[in-house]
């Protein structure tokens, strides 16, 4: 069991950027896609140590706007993926508490996997010992712009005046905007980057980048960057006399 955070120092919300699923498998000499396999299987195990941690908010980047780019072999083989890993972790995620949303435009997914992806929203809507978003054929950029434009329709039809329009306003529209703004976010692999991943929420979020590749980011690995969030010193902008 991972080591439980000290109590009032856990991040109430980690993002975590799940980065090197295609070279751990190129190491071990398998597949890109074998790779994933076993970056689906180490979420689970992340997921159930959140309570222990103090986590209540968990969000992982799935698959991004830019992923479509890859090869079509890789791409389906992802998108069977998650068709799979859903129906296969539905009840379980059910009976530990934990609620499924996802996040990203879901115009572009495949209608099965948008079925099984509303039918876990609904089935663990009742949940809350863990809040897990999943972000799929998401992209911080393309959710500005999505929410940028719902905005704009509002107030061409003068349900929101535009001197009414600010930060807050543009939140809501966000596919974000049920959940708190992370304290923390992760990317494993050693790279150094955000990727366009959640970047208007995490204008005040810790980041941790460490060199641990997905597959191998174990429980206990997590626990220790919980652990280290309770030192740093967050001012949001402002200076401590």
């Amino acid at each position: 069991m991972a080591k439980q955070a000290s109590e009032g120092s856990a991040p109430r919300h980690v993002a975590i950027i799940m980065d090197g699923n295609g070279r751990w498998a190129t190491r071990r000499g398998r597949p890109r896609l074998f790779g994933h396999q076993a970056g689906a299987r180490r979420v689970r195990e992340i997921v159930e140590a959140c309570p222990d941690l103090g986590v209540e908010y968990l969000t992982i980047f799935a698959f991004s706007t830019e992923n479509w780019k890859r090869t079509q072999a890789e791409v389906a083989g992802l998108m069977l993926l998650f068709r799979r890993y859903i129906t296969k972790e539905a009840q379980r995620l059910l009976a530990k508490g934990v609620r499924v949303r996802f996040i990203g435009d879901r115009v572009r997914l495949d209608a099965k996997l948008v079925a099984l992806m509303d039918e876990l929203e609904a089935m663990t809507a009742g949940n809350t010992k863990v809040h897990l978003t999943i972000a799929l054929n998401y992209g911080g950029r393309d959710e500005v712009t999505r929410a940028t434009q719902r905005l704009a329709v509002e107030v061409a039809a003068s349900r929101i005046r535009p001197e009414e329009v600010d930060a807050e306003t543009l939140s809501r529209f966000l596919d974000t905007c049920m959940l708190p703004d992370p304290d923390l976010v992760i990317r494993t692999s050693g790279e150094a980057r955000i990727s366009n991943f959640l970047l208007w929420q995490s204008a005040y979020a810790e980041y941790e980048f460490v060199d641990t590749l997905w597959p191998d980011f174990s429980a206990a690995c997590f626990a220790e960057v919980i652990e280290g969030f309770a030192a740093r010193d967050r001012r949001f902008g402002a200076v401590k006399a």
